[in-house]
């Protein structure tokens, strides 16, 4: 069985998202080993510079890195990624199942992003699209389409 890690830098509070996620995490556990990781998001002023967004997410970098799991498929969640449909997204993860990886990362970063260097180490990185979501909104649809990537893959009626 796969193990799929999600990273969010960034608590999550409010409980219609936190219900949401929770009832994909329980679906997804039917296919896949399943580990949410919460990183806490860099404290920055309320006007922050860009050397300051810059040292935060640094900083930030620092932890991510260290929660990745060892020899793990990283993904990472940015604008500037590449946008795949549900069909798509199911394929290229059973492309990087079938090349023998046994462990997928997935990491949705600050709500300033996420360091350069984290981008660069990534096998892969994808775009929710060019609409701006809240990173706690991004948190479900990311547990929706890895439940849906999966359910594609057993050929289950879920995706219509």
């Amino acid at each position: 069985m796969v193990s799929i890690t999600l990273i969010c830098v960034g608590k999550c509070k409010e409980k219609f998202y936190l219900d949401a996620a929770a009832e994909y995490e329980k679906r997804l556990r039917g296919y896949a080993q399943f580990k949410l990781l919460e990183l806490p998001e860099c404290r920055l002023p309320d006007d922050p510079s860009p050397a300051e967004i810059a040292q935060g997410l640094s900083r930030e970098a620092e932890a991510i890195r260290k929660a990745i799991p060892k020899g793990a498929w990283l993904c990472v969640l940015t604008p500037e990624g590449k946008m795949l449909s549900s069909p798509d997204f199911a394929k290229l993860l059973a492309g990087v199942k079938t090349a023998g990886k046994s462990s997928l990362c997935f990491l949705i970063g600050s709500s300033f992003g996420m360091d350069a260097s984290i981008k660069s180490m990534a096998d892969c990185r994808l775009s929710m699209g060019s609409m701006t979501f809240p990173h706690h909104l991004a948190r479900v649809m990311v547990l929706e389409q890895l439940y849906r990537a999966e359910s594609i893959q057993a050929g289950s009626k879920y995706h219509k």
